[in-house]
């Protein structure tokens, strides 16, 4: 196993938390709830990434419709997203998001209803202009895959006079991307962006949105609702990742698997076995908390879903008991 195996099993890993989490949200709240849910975790995601990413990328100062398009299409390269750029003009400049989209992954996609969908695009997308103080640039979207299309895609106009609220994001799907040239598209420069720092990033980018979502959710929804929902698709995805994930990990037994977690996100961990055969587990931290202001213990209770899940999934009969914040002993099934 190599560290960017171990880096990519935990992107996996929480990218599937935040996807479940919004498809736990339709099936139990709705579409109404679920895309309000959504638009917080994306316009969140703009109001902290978005302006000292421009600066991080080196593309702060373009016109804004290209920096705006250039943003999207550089940021979630980085994050492992397939996406393709077209500039028209400094005025006018696309972004595409073809299938399969990250976002929502493999059949996961059937269950997004096109307002969740489209407010992603209302989050963050709709209000580049606003962060960029040019209240004349708007998004225009050609098309959405949750729909039966060929990609998310759509591009960035700067108009000649000022935006109402309204009208910053549009639809009109009778028009489509040019052709895209990868040749033609924006580079990020090698030597600020070396192989290790982008495999690392990757990793963050799926961890932010789980880290996002975890807190958008207890907002809108209370600690009590809020958490709930978080742990139910915690659990869910734990279950249905745990086999993967720990063999991506080189882990044998779920002890191993805790630990090989916590080092692939960048924590400090041990396992030690105990005379009753039961093992204690315990780190040094928590990544996904980390930058977290003041968080919830709702929050810290649906993370732990992720645990409970997996052993779930490890062996039924087994059971996981916190001892310490960040301590648990397990006890293998008789």
């Amino acid at each position: 196993m190599t560290e960017s195996a171990a880096w990519d099993a935990v992107g996996d890993w929480y990218h599937s938390w935040f996807t479940g989490t919004v498809l736990t949200c339709v099936s139990r709240r709705g579409a109404r709830d679920a895309a309000d849910l959504v638009f917080r975790v994306f316009r969140r995601q703009q109001r902290e990434k978005f302006l000292p990413g421009l600066e991080k990328l080196g593309i702060a100062g373009l016109p804004p419709a290209v920096a705006a398009a250039r943003y999207h299409y550089l940021s979630n390269f980085i994050g492992g997203v397939g996406v393709e750029y077209v500039e028209e003009s400094p005025r006018k400049a696309w972004i595409r998001y073809p299938p399969p989209r990250w976002i929502w992954p493999g059949a996961t996609i059937c269950g997004i209803p096109f307002e969740v969908n489209a407010a992603m695009l209302r989050g963050w997308h709709a209000n580049n202009g606003v962060m960029l103080g040019c209240l004349g640039l708007g998004f225009v979207c050609t098309g959405q895959t949750v729909d039966g299309q060929p990609g998310l895609e759509g591009y960035y106009l700067e108009h000649d006079h000022d935006l109402p609220p309204e009208d910053r994001l549009r639809f009109a799907r009778g028009e489509r991307m040019p052709p895209f040239d990868p040749a033609a598209a924006p580079a990020l420069p090698s030597a600020d962006w070396p192989a290790e720092r982008i495999a690392k990033a990757k990793r963050g980018y799926a961890m932010e949105y789980a880290r996002t979502v975890m807190q958008e959710a207890v907002a809108l929804f209370g600690p009590m609702e809020g958490g709930h929902l978080l742990g139910l698709a915690a659990r869910l995805v734990a279950m249905q990742h745990y086999a993967e994930t720990a063999k991506a990990l080189g882990a044998a037994t779920f002890p191993d698997f805790m630990v090989a977690m916590a080092a692939a996100e960048g924590d400090a961990a041990e396992a030690v076995p105990q005379p009753d055969g039961s093992a204690i587990v315990t780190r040094r931290g928590c990544a996904l908390m980390r930058g977290v202001a003041d968080p919830h213990p709702a929050m810290m209770a649906a993370w732990e879903e992720l645990l409970v899940g997996a052993l779930a999934a490890a062996d039924r009969f087994a059971t996981l008991e916190r001892i310490a914040p960040l301590e648990w002993r397990i006890r293998p099934g008789e």
